[in-house]
């Protein structure tokens, strides 16, 4: 990690995610404590808040990919910060639940570009060999946050109200963008210009039908090729898990460890804490291993983690099966986005990470939505134990799956000419 943090670009977007996640951290937690404790909202509403915001990117995450790979990087990234810094002081004067929702998905909408743009400049950045240290050092930031977000936005809402933290986060995007201004970016391939070299097809001859066409070549990419389409369904399933748990885990607290507050924040930030630690040991002691190995142990790490909590109602295996789950995710995490980056032509980077990001938070919003109808019908603990099963089922069928493939590759290499 400490050779990539010496990239000059590398380094840059490393100050700048950890400030701008730093920011939006704050801002979301006032956001759903305004709702919670201002406006008395209910579970549903909370719940839609939460949905407002990873829906937009779900849904335009394919189609940005298409922009990101025609437009100038730099320029991108820094508009999406300044744009993001605009809009989130909009928070200051909201006064209405859907006035929140709308501003939360209008950041987002804004973010689908961003995400996909840092993926290509860390792809430009930084050496093909150092990629996963370079995704562990952003997950770092993004898992480190998690735990020490919630305490510091609780402190600064009771200290000095929520607009210091939607003015907190405003200034973080503005200092993003001033970090990423002040780097000369390495420009990858243009995708567009060597697209515009083509005699445009029929299906492809209007803007929209070439954007769609580009879009549908992501997809293809993806679904076409054995191993990255593994990792991907793997990463979806992980984070679909983790939309199940997040809401999910509070009533398991109250309801079968019959514990109280306390023990949930507990719970809560050890989740974190296993993110943490697992992404130092995946880039320190697993180097030797390959990236659909590690997503192999991550998914059954989560399954393990979710037979601590199914089997046994304990608070002390409550915090194991926690610690579990976090460490075993960044296992699934930092190798899915290392396979991705490694194996995506650069003129594709876009698109690829935008389908890419578009999957798992579809996947998010998917858990988010079921978790609420999946206890209802079978209970917490059942729905852990549900989780598990479909995971370890999951790493049953990719073992065969990247088998067969294997086979495949070797029957088609030893084929007479």
């Amino acid at each position: 990690m400490g050779a990539v943090l010496r990239i000059a670009m590398m380094r840059r977007l490393w100050y700048a995610q950890t400030i701008s996640v730093f920011g939006d951290f704050l801002a979301l937690f006032a956001v759903i404590s305004v709702l919670t404790f201002h406006f008395h909202a209910n579970a549903q509403q909370i719940t839609g808040v939460q949905i407002a915001y990873l829906l937009p990117i779900a849904l335009l995450g394919v189609l940005a990919g298409v922009f990101v790979d025609r437009w100038p990087l730099k320029p991108t990234m820094v508009g999406s910060d300044l744009i993001r810094a605009g809009l989130v002081l909009l928070l200051l004067v909201a006064t209405q639940v859907w006035q929140f929702c709308c501003i939360l998905a209008a950041i987002s909408v804004v973010s689908s570009f961003f995400s996909p743009a840092q993926g290509v400049a860390i792809r430009s950045a930084v050496p093909l060999h150092g990629l996963r240290s370079a995704n562990a050092l952003i997950q770092q930031v993004m898992f480190g946050m998690r735990i020490i977000g919630p305490a510091a936005a609780a402190f600064l809402v009771a200290s000095f109200g929520p607009n210091s933290c939607y003015l907190a986060d405003s200034v973080s995007f503005i200092g993003s963008a001033l970090l990423i201004f002040s780097v000369p970016f390495v420009q990858p391939i243009n995708a567009g210009a060597v697209a515009a070299q083509k005699a445009p097809t029929p299906s492809t001859s209007s803007a929209v039908g070439r954007v769609w066409q580009d879009a549908k070549q992501g997809i293809s990419f993806i679904f076409h090729h054995a191993g990255l389409l593994f990792v991907t369904l793997a990463l979806a399933s992980g984070m679909f898990i983790l939309g199940c748990f997040g809401p999910l885990i509070a009533v398991y607290v109250r309801e079968d460890l019959h514990a109280a507050t306390r023990i949930f924040g507990i719970a809560s930030a050890l989740i974190g804490v296993g993110m943490l630690v697992g992404t130092n040991l995946v880039t320190s002691f697993a180097k030797g291993l390959k990236d659909e190995f590690l997503v192999f142990l991550g998914l059954g790490g989560i399954a393990l983690g979710l037979v601590f909590l199914f089997v046994f109602t304990q608070v002390w295996t409550t915090f194991v099966g926690d610690f579990l789950i976090g460490f075993a995710v960044a296992g699934i995490v930092i190798p899915a986005q290392t396979m991705m980056q490694k194996e995506t032509p650069p003129a594709m980077m876009g698109r690829i990470g935008s389908a890419f990001m578009s999957l798992i938070f579809t996947a998010q919003i998917a858990g988010l939505i079921l978790s609420g109808l999946l206890a209802k019908e079978f209970g917490v603990r059942h729905v852990f134990g549900l989780c598990a099963i479909v995971l370890v089922l999951l790493v049953g069928v990719g073992y065969l799956w990247k088998k067969l493939a294997g086979k495949a590759v070797e029957t088609t290499s030893h084929a007479p000419a």
